[in-house]
């Protein structure tokens, strides 16, 4: 017996793909490795006739099932875990995952918890602003050439959450916040930061970049009892208003 990851959370997601047939390679793609959700958001041009000819008949119940978004967070509000990819490294790009690590770390996640893997548009990737977005990010790493057609990218990574195996121990994963869940209690947070005029009301708060190091990334369940980097007395005050209005 062994643990892999339970493949029925996962969901691929595309964000602001250019070509139809890219679509269509990725729904084949993913059909041939056992996951059975694709989300397009903003698509430039979704021709379905080009998207199932790319597809194949083999992938037609995944490009018949294709939920399309109008926008990135729309689309990511009932996931619990994000992972976007990137080729791009340093700036706002945090720790960055190779393919296999990650499947690893998703063993246990999925078991509980809807996951997501988000791809960028063909010609840049994604935005810093979709990259706030996402709890962890993943890498392919390639030789001096790192160009990776949309549909080989989406293989690539589909292969190895499919392939992972892990000796049998059981599997346990609090169920982590949702993306809905989360941006809520931001917006408490930041509530409470300018009633006790510890930030400007006018300034921006960005996502969790700009509250602190508040680490939500990988340890974001239902209770989250720290993480603020805040002055010591602050900090208590405001974890006990935000854990009582949250979650009592």
């Amino acid at each position: 017996m062994s643990d892999k990851i339970n493949l029925d959370h996962i969901t691929i997601v595309l964000q602001r793909p250019r070509y139809p047939e890219n679509i269509g390679a990725a729904a084949r793609a993913v059909r041939n490795m056992g996951i059975k959700k694709l989300v397009v958001v903003e698509p430039e041009n979704f021709d379905i006739s080009r998207v199932r000819k790319m597809a194949t008949h083999a992938a037609a119940d995944i490009v018949e099932n294709i939920v399309i978004h109008d926008n990135l967070p729309r689309a990511l509000a009932d996931f619990h875990y994000i992972v976007g990819t990137t080729a791009r490294l340093g700036g706002q790009r945090r720790t960055i995952d190779q393919p296999s690590k990650l499947a690893d770390e998703l063993v246990s996640i999925t078991c509980e918890n809807q996951v997501a893997i988000v791809f960028g548009p063909e010609d840049r990737g994604l935005s810093n602003a979709d990259i706030r977005l996402c709890h962890a990010l993943v890498t392919i790493p390639t030789a001096e050439f790192s160009s990776l057609n949309l549909a080989q990218a989406v293989m690539v990574i589909c292969y190895e959450l499919f392939s992972v195996r892990h000796p049998a121990k059981g599997c346990f994963k609090p169920r982590l916040a949702n993306r809905h869940e989360l941006e809520g209690m931001y917006d408490q947070l930041s509530d409470i930061l300018v009633r006790i005029s510890y930030i400007n009301p006018l300034k921006e708060i960005n996502g969790y970049f700009h509250i602190g190091r508040f680490q939500a990334e990988r340890q974001q369940n239902k209770q989250i009892h720290k993480g603020f980097d805040l002055p010591a007395n602050l900090n208590s005050k405001v974890y006990n208003i935000l854990y009582g209005k949250l979650f009592l």
